[in-house]
């Protein structure tokens, strides 16, 4: 990992390496947190974190869906996040804001644990590397399946529930593969470790639903939009395994992966074996959004005012 000077804790910038917690903080013990992953890109207009509101919105909803009282607003978040990369003097980075259960309170009952919010920003590397954005990576079905709505919650990104995403990231990664993809409790496609999942199919790019277990991504809500300004049909539906063989194009989308082609699952080679017309047109299409090169999605973007005292408003992308 490549450190930068400072972390937002609790309301205060603190150099990178005082930036610690206790050894009985609760969310260490029992998972009880939740997060986001963003990304600042440089753009004409300055450093710009993508799709900034939606992140933060989604990061309120999921504390809430754990019973986790935030003490800061959004535009509070906005504000120091904006704040952070200027004071690290980042024109790119990763940005993790992370919510979570301190220090006080052990046992399974979490509600008098104080709740600390921390941001932190780094330089990070696209997930699944250059060379797989470009080439396209190898994939594995996993043996474990992915969460179902009535055991957890899929639908907010929480700090345990990835416990999950680790041990079909350990058996892909163990197997020689890149990466894992995962199957629902009933057997259908479900999502990849950290990234959603399509598969293009007789020229319709068809994705999980939402009832399949997966993380409602930022990203995947990019892609739909970005598919149908090209001209592309998305539909949402059950995906068996065997659809993912049998595709024209398969592709991953996530906020620290970005987009990915898969030129391989299980064995059996994709199409032709190489990234296709699809993918390759969106993966175009979403760079230039995400750089703020077309025009049509610069409202996607939230520009980081180097040197200014107070964040502009938010933008309207929610």
């Amino acid at each position: 990992m490549e450190q930068a000077d400072l972390i937002w804790h609790n309301g205060e910038l603190v150099a990178w390496e005082d930036a610690k917690i206790h050894v009985l903080t609760h969310g260490l013990h029992y998972g009880t947190g939740v997060f986001e992953g963003e990304r600042c890109y440089e753009t004409a207009l300055g450093p710009a974190i993508f799709r900034h509101h939606d992140h933060l919105a989604r990061l309120l909803q999921s504390a809430e869906l754990y019973y986790m009282p935030v003490p800061y607003t959004l535009e509070e978040l906005r504000a120091a996040t904006h704040q952070l990369i200027a004071a690290n003097e980042l024109r790119e980075c990763y940005v993790r804001p992370i919510v979570y259960r301190g220090y006080g309170q052990m046992g399974l009952n979490p509600l008098e644990a104080p709740v600390d919010v921390s941001i932190a920003v780094w330089k990070w590397g696209s997930y699944l590397g250059e060379e797989g954005k470009r080439d396209g990576v190898r994939a594995k079905v996993a043996s474990w399946r992915r969460i179902p709505h009535d055991a957890l919650i899929p639908h907010a990104k929480a700090c345990g529930q990835y416990l999950n995403s680790v041990l079909a990231k350990i058996e892909a990664t163990k197997g020689g593969y890149q990466e894992a993809i995962l199957l629902d409790a009933q057997g259908f496609v479900s999502e990849g470790s950290g990234e959603n999942i399509y598969a293009v199919r007789d020229g319709v790019i068809v994705t999980p639903p939402q009832t399949a277990g997966i993380l409602d991504g930022i990203s995947r809500k990019a892609i739909f939009q970005l598919a149908r300004d090209l001209g592309y049909e998305v539909a949402e539906r059950n995906l068996a395994r065997a659809e993912l063989y049998l595709a024209e194009e398969v592709f991953l989308s996530g906020t620290a992966a970005e987009m990915v082609p898969v030129r391989e699952i299980d064995d059996h080679a994709i199409g032709t074996g190489e990234p296709g017309p699809i993918t390759r047109a969106l993966q175009r299409t979403f760079d230039d959004a995400l750089h703020g090169r077309d025009a049509r999605y610069l409202d996607w973007l939230d520009v980081v005012p180097l040197g200014a005292q107070q964040p502009a408003p938010v933008g309207g992308s929610a």
